[in-house]
Formats: C-alpha cells, sequence, structure tokens
C-alpha cells in the first residue's frame, strides 16, 4: 500500500507511532484527510505530507523550543497555508504541477489559481517613467504613491485583494516596461524589451510562489498587522533584493561575466571562500525543476554562445562540489540566451512572486491573526533585586 505519496492506514499509524483507533481519530477531528483507495473504496489512504505534519506538531508539543527554532532554519512548518506545497523534489500550486503548469500558463491565470479566483487585469495605471533607478527601487518607488491614490485597497476582503492585487499587478508591468499596456503581461514586457514572449511566460509563472520562504514570511507578517497589499508587497520587496533572496540573481550574472574559464572562475571564489551563487538548494537536493526547465529553454532557442557558458559553469559546480543549478542560475541563463536586459532576471522574480505574496496575504487576512513569534532569550540574567531608592 506504501507509495511515493500516500500511506496506508497501518503505515500512517505506525509512523505516528499510535493505534489504529487513535488514527480514525486524528481523522474524525479533522487532523488527518483520508481519501479511498482507487478500486478498494472499502480502504483509505493518507497523505505522506499530512502524515508528517501531525508528527512534527505532536514534536513541538512534546519540546515547544526545539521545534520552534527548527522551524525557521528549514525544519517543520511554523505556519498552515493551501497555496503551494514541495513535496519530493516536486514543487505544486494548489494542487498543480508548477513545472507543467508554467508550460502553458500565463502569469494571469497563475494568479486566478493561486488567488482562487477570476478578476480583471486591464485597468489601465497611469505611472511616471521613474528612470534612473534600478528596478526594484522604481517598484518600490511607485507602490507607495500609488496605493495613497487607492482607497479600494483597504477592502481586505477576498474579492476586494483579488481587485487590487490586479492593479498592484498591472502597475509594476507598466513600471518594468516603461509604459502602460493592457496585454498579457509577459507580451508587455517582450515588447518592452524587444524579445520573445514564451520564455518570459514560464519564467514568471515559474516564480509565482515558493511556499514560506523569506519574502512570503514577510509578507505574511504586513499582512497580519492588516497592512494593505500595496504594503504587503513593498516589505516583500524589500526582503527579495536582499542578496540571499532575489538578490542572488546579480552574483549569478556577475559569475557569467567573469573572464576566463567555467572552471577557474568558480575556483577562485571557492578559494575566497565564497558560496557559489546559484547552485543548490536544501528542498532540492536532486535539483531545482523550475531551473530544469528555463534550463532547457536556453539550450533550445537561445543563444548557443550563451547556453556554452551556462553548460560549462554547470560542468564546473557538478565537479567541484557537486551541486545543480537552482531558480536564481536558470533566470540568469535563461535571459541571457534570449537577449533580455540585465535586470530581467530580477524582474522576472519580482513580478511573478508578487502572485504568491497576494496569495499569502489573503490567507493571512483571513486568520485575523497577528504573527508574533518568541525569542528564546540569551542575554544577561535579570537582576535579583532592584537597587534601594535614596530619598
Amino acid at each position: 500500500m506504501e507509495s511515493t505519496y500516500y500511506l496506508g492506514a497501518k503505515e500512517a499509524a505506525e509512523a505516528l507511532g499510535v493505534s489504529m483507533a487513535t488514527l480514525y481519530a486524528y481523522t474524525s477531528r479533522g487532523q488527518l484527510r483520508s481519501e479511498p483507495v482507487p478500486q478498494r473504496p472499502r480502504e483509505r489512504r493518507y497523505l505522506r505530507a499530512d502524515v508528517a505534519r501531525l508528527g512534527e506538531r505532536k514534536e513541538a508539543r512534546r519540546d515547544p523550543a526545539k521545534a520552534a527554532a527548527r522551524g525557521l532554519h528549514w525544519g517543520s512548518a511554523v505556519l498552515e497555508s493551501g497555496i503551494t506545497l514541495i513535496h519530493e523534489g516536486r514543487l505544486y500550486y494548489r494542487g498543480k504541477d508548477a513545472v507543467e503548469f508554467a508550460e502553458r500558463a500565463t502569469l494571469e491565470q497563475a494568479a486566478a489559481l493561486l488567488w482562487e479566483g477570476d478578476f480583471d487585469f486591464r485597468d489601465a495605471v497611469t505611472v511616471g517613467r521613474l528612470a534612473g533607478n534600478e528596478a526594484i527601487t522604481r517598484f518600490q518607488m511607485a507602490l507607495p504613491a500609488a496605493g495613497a491614490l487607492d482607497e479600494a485597497s483597504y477592502d481586505l476582503r477576498p474579492a476586494g485583494v483579488r481587485r487590487t492585487g490586479a492593479r498592484i499587478l498591472r502597475l509594476l508591468t507598466a513600471v518594468a516596461a516603461g509604459r502602460e499596456g493592457k496585454g498579457p503581461i509577459h507580451k508587455s514586457l517582450a515588447e518592452a524589451w524587444g524579445a520573445e514572449g514564451e520564455a518570459i511566460r514560464t519564467a514568471l509563472v515559474l516564480c509565482a510562489d515558493h511556499e514560506l520562504n523569506a519574502s512570503a514570511f514577510t509578507a505574511r507578517c504586513a499582512a497580519s498587522a492588516g497592512a494593505t497589499p500595496y504594503d504587503v508587497v513593498s516589505a516583500a520587496l524589500a526582503t527579495l533584493k536582499g542578496r540571499r533572496h532575489g538578490g542572488e540573481t546579480e552574483r549569478v550574472a556577475a559569475l557569467f561575466d567573469e573572464a576566463g574559464s567555467a572552471r577557474a572562475a568558480l575556483g577562485r571564489r571557492l578559494r575566497m571562500g565564497e558560496r557559489l551563487p546559484g547552485f543548490g538548494h536544501p528542498l532540492y537536493p536532486a535539483g531545482d525543476p523550475r531551473a530544469g526547465l528555463l534550463l532547457r529553454l536556453a539550450e533550445q532557442r537561445g543563444s548557443r554562445r550563451e547556453w556554452k557558458l551556462a553548460r560549462g559553469l554547470m560542468s564546473a559546480a557538478a565537479e567541484l562540489v557537486e551541486e545543480k543549478p537552482n531558480l536564481d542560475f536558470g533566470l540568469v541563463a535563461m535571459a541571457r540566451a534570449y537577449g533580455l536586459p540585465a535586470e530581467a532576471p530580477i524582474v522576472l522574480f519580482a513580478l511573478g512572486r508578487t502572485v504568491g505574496w497576494i496569495a499569502h496575504a489573503m490567507e493571512q487576512y483571513a486568520t485575523g491573526e497577528l504573527i508574533r513569534p518568541r525569542a528564546n532569550y540569551t542575554g544577561p540574567a535579570p537582576e535579583t533585586s532592584l537597587p534601594e531608592r535614596k530619598v
């Protein structure tokens, strides 16, 4: 009965260390979900991910401090979410394989999926040129100005947030493209950049969400305080531009630009004690599937020269550190292969991920709860008594 995604009742009970009766009690209380086994409707099966999460919650009750510390560093879950699942090396948007979805969907369709509703993206947005600044800074300049004029953005009900989210996406697209457009987002960017649009479309969808990463957690914290979607996206952008998040794409681009052979370039970084940008991901030990699709696009229809450079870097990284490319590397390799502007990787990352940030904000608004973790204090011990007051 045991399979890649499911456990039978006996296996699930053994994994949790409980009796069958307790397993059924968990299910009746809604702590576990079960479904009939195809062709054997009298038997039930359980998602491995659900069983693992319940096991982690049980462990958290036994040792809350240990579980909380691990949860903030690639460990057990700290929030419940129905948006994105990362499971056994694959990425899913509300149950749909994200890589397969990205091969055919637009960013607007990704938003409809993650926001669970239809809405109109065609509203025109008036923006200034905002020239002379790098892309994320232009986004950060445009958002508060537009938000101050958008009183409807204070409607935090799901339908209201969807409408505001659509206006934000259209605004950021106009800022990135330097002009307003009413067509699909990937076509607006392709026209502005003078490039083929299908690779842009795919990249945007692949970037739409990635579970509870640093920027998504920031977005949820802002939303939990009642911030509008404009401020949620602004807060998330400040996190994304950090060099260990979306800002990693700049470090990957610098790697491509370095003179000399790929092996020599990576070797220099290793000798200086640096981590190789664009390679490895704790959640994808067998390789980031998002990078895989972007690299296939770069190889199939991109510049031969740029693909040869990317292939050399991948080969050297595999030999030196045995790591595979991640999304950051894939974005840079694809952008260079298609002749996109230097800022394209971070623009695609930010525009695509805005869909996910809005989805996380909607989920957080619905809880009505303020995110307020506790700190494990490691400072000086409190004084046991106060000094006497002098009269």
